[in-house]
């Protein structure tokens, strides 16, 4: 992907493109297939905490950008969602950076139907932060995202088989280099973003007669961050993405009526407002105008950035909990067709 994208960036580099009327309009007007209690018996029925865990054997030790532990776990991710025939680009590129000189990165952007008009986006980063006296394993920061985002194609791949033709599609990306090497600032943090969200600003296509880039594609990119541990809190930071969190709120106040959740003893979804914005990996594209819906607990928990951070602190209930909520988000945002899938299983599983 590197490759290509970045000839596409060479020559049209020096194009200026214009604002896409049309695939903004079917953005503002897309509306999501509401959620029959059946659906989310079914969708309640997938969940598949063994794998999260089985993912997490495998990502789960320090990964910073450049080492050996590091490719270890870009193999791994890439060969699953191969695995799981999802269509793998990897957008690979090097910088110089503090202490390791320089560092090749690799951001995995993935589809299991890439040709589609739209994409809803979800995103996480999979690198480590570096700590030169301390192991640091990062499992809320952010090997759990990453294993809920397996576990979402793995558990939806038969539905997400069915939309190959859809023009609304979903898009994974795993971004690398969030973390700073020595202290974070503009010239030392989301490497990976910030190159990938360029390259995909340089690479335009044509949709309905009008000049478009992979970011006007992007119908709203979801970043996941800090997330694994008990009685998680997340606010809203965007209005345009107001709609989305509302929904997202409201499913888990059914699921909860439905005692669908489990151990789930108050709101994940807070309706206070924040007084501030968190930089992270979406700010690349939020400045180039992709909505974004940024899942991060918040206030930060206090194993953030300590070696505590790690298989101790994850709670599994909150974990499936949390990803049952984003797939029954996904299948109505994607309209996938469930019915079909439902009729497979047993009555006494519905």
């Amino acid at each position: 992907m590197s490759q290509i994208l970045l000839k596409l960036f060479l020559f049209t580099g020096i194009l200026t493109t214009g604002y896409c009327n049309y695939l903004k309009q079917a953005r503002d007007q897309h509306r999501l297939q509401l959620s029959s209690k059946s659906d989310l018996r079914y969708l309640s029925s997938l969940s598949d905490p063994n794998y999260i865990n089985k993912v997490l054997d495998k990502i789960l030790i320090p990964r910073v950008a450049g080492t050996p532990e590091h490719e270890k776990v870009f193999k791994f991710l890439t060969s699953e969602l191969r695995r799981l025939g999802w269509q793998v680009d990897v957008d690979e590129f090097v910088e110089r950076a503090p202490i390791f000189s320089q560092v090749t990165f690799k951001n995995i952007v993935a589809s299991p139907n890439p040709q589609a008009e739209r994409f809803l986006v979800l995103a996480c980063h999979y690198d480590s932060k570096y700590f030169p006296n301390a192991v640091f394993v990062g499992a809320i920061d952010s090997a759990v995202p990453c294993a809920m985002m397996l576990e979402i194609a793995k558990t939806l791949s038969k539905e997400l088989g069915r939309i190959k033709d859809s023009p609304v599609g979903l898009k994974f990306i795993f971004f690398d280099g969030e973390e700073a090497f020595e202290e974070w600032g503009p010239n030392d943090s989301i490497w990976g973003a910030k190159h990938l969200a360029q390259v995909l600003h340089a690479n335009t296509s044509t949709a309905n007669g009008e000049i478009v880039t992979e970011l006007d594609k992007m119908d709203v990119l979801v970043l996941l961050d800090l997330i694994g541990m008990k009685n998680p809190k997340f606010l809203n930071f965007f209005e345009n993405t107001q709609r989305w969190f509302v929904r997202l709120s409201q499913i888990e106040i059914e699921l909860h009526r439905m005692n669908l959740l489990r151990n789930h003893k108050q709101g994940y979804f807070q309706s206070s407002r924040p007084y501030g914005r968190i930089e992270d990996d979406h700010l690349p594209f939020l400045r180039r105008d992709v909505p974004v819906l940024h899942l991060i607990s918040t206030p930060f928990p206090p194993e953030w950035h300590t070696p505590r951070d790690n298989r101790n602190i994850v709670d599994m209930n909150t974990v499936n909990n949390l990803n049952l909520i984003l797939k029954i988000f996904i299948s109505e945002y994607l309209q996938l067709s469930l019915a079909e899938s439902a009729e497979e299983l047993p009555e006494k599983e519905l």
